[in-house]
């Protein structure tokens, strides 16, 4: 249960006096935290909704001197009104009024004009502050933000704060709410130790939050400031508690070691095409002492494109399998997951070992059949997309369980899969690189493996960025490659994250090719089902498409060692990380491999650098660092993405260092005080309450 401490800071912010409903409606727009579905907004969302600007009253601004679309505050005369006949929605009372360098004009949209000739008076004078706007050669204010006169201008605070708005929202009434919140702010217990604080010069978190919606001058605003860092390692600190927690949940059951053999192991890598590389060695060496062990895997092994994570997966679950255990593979797409099955059972073939599909397409028949099959241990692996988490879905002896592409999924996805039996072992891949600081947040939980060595069979990709007006070239080079037997992926851009408008884009794109290259083109995108998805694959891996339009569908995991040639269209669009997911697409096999970067010029500082990169490396390691510090971490992985850490204050391009900080204080709280039952773990469960990473506490109750 929530500490009726903090029972205040969770109450409505629709219940602060002077708040109506409508503008309860628009604080909700502007700040419900829809991540946590939730849709009305609390006195918490008020006290971390810092500011964003400031307006510093200490320099008196002339009308000819003000800036436009900055807001400013002016010492004016009122000269006239003009009011229209009709007032309604779009016929504004007009306000002139003037000072010694010119004129402007006061606009107020469904206005009172008893009230506004009793604030404005002709002849008074006033200080009006809002934003300066140009119409029809006029300068104007909409609807100031004060209006005051030289009395209540005085008892202003030099600076005052300026926040974020939505259409319809004034500033006064995100003040009053704000104003409010700090009232109903308790002095916490301090959660963190003195020496920190101390070597960080951090003040405690009410002076932190009192400082920041109370800037003294523009530096309070930096995310170096002492009062933003302070939040900032509050943030991170109960991110990486909570991962912690998570991670001592899922460990602390013990059991006995297996006996791992390695004898079905070297049959199938005997069996297999090529030699495993050191970093894969390594890797399955790290998974093998995992298995062993008395504690839960908890494990992330990471690689860049076409660094061989399937039969790392594949020979992880075979040391369960050969000792008689089951195990799943859970993919985030049908494709994905029809793909690894045809894939291992490949690979399988002259084994014994029973493997099966399960995705939600399936026939009642077929589906019921394979559930049954489970529960009696007659099936050793299932692969399948997220249908393996249904409650109906049982195991006799689940030993490991494996999720592809785990920034697709969450936190949450991943104790549904551990749960499904008695001390699970949890091996989570990604075809993502993640940054050193991503990876803590995203996956703090967990022990990290990296393949950072691609398979001596792979090709370079020979990677151009050409502009949209070179078409025709690239159209006519793309003829020749498919005289010579070439398969060719057509990626279509984003538009505006924009499903159907992308889809638009793609059947455009489509058409065209099609009237040049005839029934060779296929199409494949997000809102297809899945049967028609499946069947333009395949259509496309036996090679009776030659050319495959999509979009964005293709970027993770998609094989099709046949197809050399990716023409990514409008690239300036897209992010590093991603450019460099949709050229893994190509590149699988020994066959020589192109990537086609086609823009729109002119292109912005950052789309010159994001295409400089891609083209100079096809390190996926160094363009992950590269990305994050082009756009921030809330870009990296997709800003759709389940298991996406958000943040409120913290920012990790500024705060990479707390974020080391956290994680190492997180770790020593924990081994000290595991429950958080010492005064400081009090403290501590206040801050995770703070930041709403009370899950984690839920977990800890749940021993």
């Amino acid at each position: 249960m929530r500490p009726d401490l903090l029972t205040p800071l969770f109450g409505r912010v629709a219940a602060i006096p002077g708040i109506g409903e409508k503008t309860a409606n628009l604080i909700n727009r502007l700040l419900a935290p829809s991540r946590q579905q939730i849709s009305q907004a609390r006195i918490i969302d008020i006290l971390f909704n810092l500011p964003i600007n400031i307006i510093d009253r200490s320099h008196r601004v002339l009308i000819a001197d003000a800036i436009i679309d900055k807001i400013v505050v002016i010492k004016v005369v009122v000269i006239e009104y003009k009011i229209s006949k009709i007032i309604n929605k779009t016929t504004p009372i007009r306000v002139i009024v003037r000072d010694d360098s010119g004129e402007l004009d006061l606009l107020f949209f469904r206005a009172n004009p008893e009230w506004l000739m009793k604030s404005l008076p002709i002849g008074s004078t006033r200080w009006v502050s809002g934003k300066i706007e140009i119409y029809d050669r006029h300068l104007q204010i909409v609807h100031p933000d004060r209006i005051l006169d030289e009395e209540a201008f005085l008892k202003l605070p030099q600076v005052e704060p300026v926040y974020r708005l939505t259409q319809g929202l004034f500033p006064r009434y995100i003040t009053k709410a704000t104003d409010y919140a700090l009232e109903k702010l308790p002095n916490f217990d301090e959660w963190h130790e003195p020496n920190v604080l101390k070597s960080f010069k951090l003040p405690s978190f009410y002076v932190a939050i009192m400082s920041v919606h109370r800037p003294e001058n523009i530096f309070a605003l930096s995310p170096k400031h002492a009062s933003r860092q302070r939040l900032a390692l509050d943030e991170l600190l109960a991110g990486q508690l909570a991962l912690g927690l998570i991670r001592a949940r899922i460990k602390r059951v013990y059991r006995e070691k297996r006996n791992i053999s390695d004898n079905l192991l070297a049959k199938i890598i005997n069996t297999l095409p090529y030699s495993l590389t050191s970093a894969q060695k390594n890797v399955l060496n790290e998974i093998k002492m995992d298995l062993m062990s008395n504690n839960k895997m908890l494990r992330l092994v990471q690689g860049d494109v076409g660094s061989g994570k399937t039969i790392i997966s594949l020979l992880s679950m075979l040391y369960v399998v050969e000792g008689g255990e089951q195990a799943a593979f859970m993919a985030p797409t049908e494709i994905l997951a029809r793909q690894h099955f045809e894939n291992i059972k490949k690979i399988l073939k002259n084994t014994e070992i029973k493997i099966e599909l399960l995705t939600g397409k399936l026939s009642n028949s077929k589906r019921k059949d394979i559930v049954d099959k489970l529960a009696q241990g007659q099936i050793n692996i299932i692969i399948g997309t997220h249908a393996i988490l249904q409650d109906t879905i049982e195991f006799k002896s689940l030993g490991i369980a494996i999720i592809d592409e785990q920034h697709r999924f969450g936190v949450e996805q991943r104790l549904l899969l551990s749960n499904k039996g008695e001390a699970v072992d949890l091996l989570v891949m990604t075809a993502t690189p993640i940054p050193r600081t991503l990876a803590l947040t995203t996956f703090g939980d967990m022990d990290i493996s990296i393949l950072d060595e691609k398979p001596i069979n792979r090709s370079d990709i020979d990677t151009r960025a050409l502009p949209i007006s070179r078409l025709d070239e690239i159209i006519e080079a793309l003829r020749r490659a498919i005289i010579k037997g070439s398969q060719a992926y057509w990626v279509c851009p984003l538009v505006e994250e924009n499903d159907e408008l992308d889809l638009s884009a793609a059947q455009d794109r489509l058409s065209y090719l099609q009237s040049i290259f005839g029934d060779s083109v296929g199409l494949i995108h997000g809102k297809m089902k899945n049967d028609d998805k499946n069947h333009a694959m395949e259509l496309f891996k036996f090679g009776k498409t030659k050319i495959l339009v999509a979009t964005t569908v293709i970027e993770v995991g998609v094989d099709v060692p046949t197809a050399n040639i990716i023409v990514i269209e409008h690239a300036e669009r897209f992010g590093l990380s991603q450019l460099h997911q949709l050229r893994g697409r190509v590149g699988r096999g020994s066959i020589k491999s192109s990537c086609i970067l086609l823009y729109k010029p002119p292109l912005g500082e950052m789309a010159k650098s994001r295409l400089m990169m891609i083209r100079q490396t096809q390190d996926g390691f160094r363009i992950a660092e590269e990305d994050l510090r082009l756009r921030g971490e809330g870009e990296i992985l997709g800003t759709k993405q389940a298991g996406l850490p958000s943040f409120i204050v913290a920012n990790l391009k500024e705060h990479a260092r707390l974020l080391a900080v956290a994680h190492d204080y997180s770790n020593v709280i924990l081994n000290k005080d595991p429950n958080l039952l010492s005064n400081r773990g009090q403290a501590l469960r206040i801050l995770l309450y703070l930041f709403e990473k009370d899950d984690a506490l839920r977990l800890l109750r749940a021993g």
